[in-house]
């Protein structure tokens, strides 16, 4: 049965979802059936649905095809791109709002939900060729407010697992990297993420290949972020996700406990104080 929320407390996304649910339902589709005519798992129906991702351009065509909706959802898919986020990450940002477990792993730099002000804009004054100061500062703000998740005490459980050298590296000057580790050092001892960290001395670990970000959701299957230079990609293949996991205990168990990162991370600061 379609959703009875009201159509204007959704936001664009949810509408987009409940309007496919709507007419799916009206021609007496079940998801695996519309997914078997658009070519998409029953899963990805469930959370374009529930409003937990995005149809790309084409799937859009397709489920317009399926549903006999005259080009409706293809034309109404432009207006669900959020500028504030590179395209390849806007499926991502949406989906960490939602969960309720986030576990990431910093392959080369801090994530982005723990990254303070002056680390975040050292980051996008590296990556972007002739930065201008406006386009610096949205960037910056953009990052900062996905942060906000954080301040939440219902918000999602955060563990993070870090490489050493995400910490040696000073990112925007000794004084930057000392506000960094302590911001990190801060949220672990009040609780509010679990933080561990995979010291230089282990060598070669299951991550450190690539960044990683697992979520987890109360109502629908988890997924896994990985990202390169502008490009991005959430898996959701279960088998996938599966061996994502597999690959975060395996670098997890060769990491320092709480307590021991903590006490790394104390050395850290105090390394990047003496020379400020």
């Amino acid at each position: 049965m379609v959703r009875s929320q009201d159509p204007d407390a959704l936001s664009p996304v949810e509408f987009y979802g409940q309007e496919i649910q709507r007419r799916r339902e009206l021609m007496g589709l079940t998801q695996a059936a519309l997914g078997e005519k658009v070519v998409i798992s029953p899963q990805m129906i469930a959370h374009f649905e529930a409003g937990r991702r995005k149809p790309r351009r084409d799937d859009a065509k397709r489920l317009d095809q399926a549903l006999a909706t005259d080009g409706f959802f293809h034309r109404m898919r432009g207006t669900l791109d959020d500028a504030r986020f590179a395209d390849h990450f806007a499926t991502a940002a949406e989906l960490e709002r939602l969960a309720t477990v986030i576990k990431c792993y910093g392959a080369s730099l801090v994530p982005g939900l723990l990254q303070v002000e002056g680390y975040t804009r050292a980051v996008f004054r590296a990556g972007i060729a002739n930065p201008t100061e406006r386009d610096v500062e949205q960037r910056v703000a953009s990052r900062l407010e996905r942060a906000t998740i954080l301040d939440d005490p219902d918000g999602p459980c955060l563990w993070v697992l870090l490489d050493e050298h995400v910490l040696r590296r000073p990112v925007g000057g000794p004084a930057t990297m000392a506000a960094q580790v302590r911001h990190i050092e801060t949220l672990t001892r009040c609780g509010r993420v679990r933080t561990h960290v995979i010291p230089f001395a282990v060598g070669a670990h299951a991550l450190m290949e690539s960044m990683l970000v697992l979520m987890r959701f109360t109502d629908a299957p988890s997924v896994a972020y990985v990202e390169g230079v502008q490009t991005g990609r959430v898996l959701d293949d279960p088998a996938v996700v599966d061996t994502c996991q597999s690959a975060y205990d395996l670098a997890l168990g060769d990491a320092l406990s709480a307590e021991e990162s903590l006490a790394l991370m104390a050395e850290v600061v105090e390394s990047y104080e003496r020379v400020c």
